[in-house]
């Protein structure tokens, strides 16, 4: 039985199709529910009583089971933009150019991956599609990656699987979430990744269709397609890409993932569900009390997730430090875990502000802070640790304060394919 809102009606039948469950008993209530009086809850609940009824006295078909081909080659379009609009009206493209994946090119970016092109790396929510090595290539090709791409894009698949990741909710929730992938160690410089002005934004060729590919990736494989399935009340750009790198060398308190237990010369990839990048600017303080006073009024606001959904108890939150931000701070002294207890303490709010937040009805905190003062002083996440803290970026006296979505936690995963220098890339000639 599946209890569902009308406005998820069409994703519930979307993720019993993906489940074997064509035929699933489905009560539905008029959505939405946020904002109405207990009257209309009432009338609610009274219209889900009787969908739960009908939807009882069905009998469903009995489940089946599925098992995903290799890829299937067809024919498309040999002009670029026709194949473009020929992918788009598949639902399998974001609307931007895509490269044709040819079996040529797809068991090219195979041979990147070291691995064989039927390994399974593992089910991708909520259409629970196989995520294969060459359906991961596939998507790669589309959006325009080089084989020595492929090292991170399958680290990424299993890191954003891992449960405490919780990606079934990412793909579907009304809010702007989309996974960031940040990478670490001498990978990203041989990709040559843009970990310096500019990373957020179009500054690099590998931070683009890395990032784009993973997108696809979700897309095609994970079926999370705007509107039906992913139902993101007003999307993000982020969701089209968003992939940067660490800047290891502007970093005072060495790499972040020395703090997840990796050496800080390994190549890693982490994977953080947040919201896009909300700007600290603070071109007066040059101590770090004052620069992170900033930082923290940017992540209190009283919309953010953060304060009030949990996953499994822990949160998080996701400091990038613009280079000189970051110098500013270690010249006071301050440690990266100094920052964290700062933020800590700097980003609590009392109880009674936090009652006006849109989400306060539905806050999913301890229950001993429903029982504290109203002037009691509130932390946004539980423990100090639970405020990732890494430096990338450029020039400029700006950084960034990414929430998260609240019902996720990130994940670090060391790229053990990885062996060295990306290979040499031929060259051909073109017209």
């Amino acid at each position: 039985m599946v209890l569902t809102s009308s406005g998820f009606y069409a994703k519930a039948l979307h993720d019993g199709r993906a489940l074997g469950l064509p035929d699933a008993r489905i009560a539905v209530f008029t959505h939405p529910l946020g904002g109405l009086s207990d009257q209309q809850i009432i009338d609610r609940a009274e219209e889900l009583y009787k969908s739960v009824r009908t939807a009882l006295a069905k009998v469903p078909a009995p489940a089946s089971v599925t098992q995903a081909p290799r890829a299937q080659r067809g024919l498309a379009p040999c002009d670029p933009a026709a194949l473009q609009e020929w992918f788009f009206e598949r639902q399998a493209s974001d609307g931007f150019p895509v490269i044709a994946p040819t079996p040529e090119a797809v068991a090219s970016m195979v041979d990147g991956s070291g691995r064989r092109d039927q390994e399974l790396v593992g089910i991708i929510p909520p259409r629970g599609g196989l995520a294969t090595v060459e359906q991961i290539a596939v998507n790669a090709v589309m959006a325009g990656c080089r084989p020595q791409h492929m090292p991170v894009l399958i680290t990424a698949v299993e890191a954003m699987l891992e449960p405490r990741f919780n990606l079934a909710s990412i793909q579907a929730t009304t809010h702007p979430v989309a996974p960031l992938l940040i990478v670490h160690g001498p990978i990203a410089k041989d990709l040559k990744m843009n970990a310096g002005a500019g990373t957020f934004g179009p500054s690099s060729m590998a931070n683009a269709v890395i990032g784009r590919a993973i997108r696809l990736i979700l897309w095609n494989i994970g079926g999370a397609f705007p509107g039906a399935v992913d139902r993101s009340t007003q999307g993000s750009p982020s969701k089209y890409s968003f992939c940067i790198a660490e800047h290891i060398e502007a970093t005072p308190w060495g790499s972040f993932i020395t703090d997840r237990g990796l050496s800080h010369d390994a190549s890693a990839v982490t994977v953080f569900g947040g919201e896009p990048p909300h700007n600290v600017n603070d071109h007066e303080h040059g101590d770090a009390e004052g620069i992170l006073r900033i930082a923290a009024d940017v992540f209190k606001t009283l919309g953010s997730n953060t304060w009030f959904i949990a996953w499994h108890g822990q949160k998080e939150l996701l400091l990038v430090l613009g280079p000189e931000h970051a110098a500013s701070i270690a010249r006071s002294g301050w440690s990266r875990q100094d920052v964290r207890q700062y933020l800590y303490r700097a980003t609590s709010r009392r109880r009674d502000e936090l009652a006006l937040g849109g989400m306060y009805g539905m806050r999913d905190w301890p229950p001993e802070f429903n029982g504290m003062p109203l002037d009691a002083l509130i932390p946004i996440v539980p423990n100090p640790d639970d405020i990732l803290v890494l430096v990338a970026g450029g020039e400029g006296k700006h950084s960034a304060a990414i929430p998260s979505f609240g019902s996720t936690v990130s994940v670090t995963r060391e790229i053990h394919q990885y062996q060295g220098s990306a290979a040499a890339v031929r060259t051909n000639t073109i017209v």
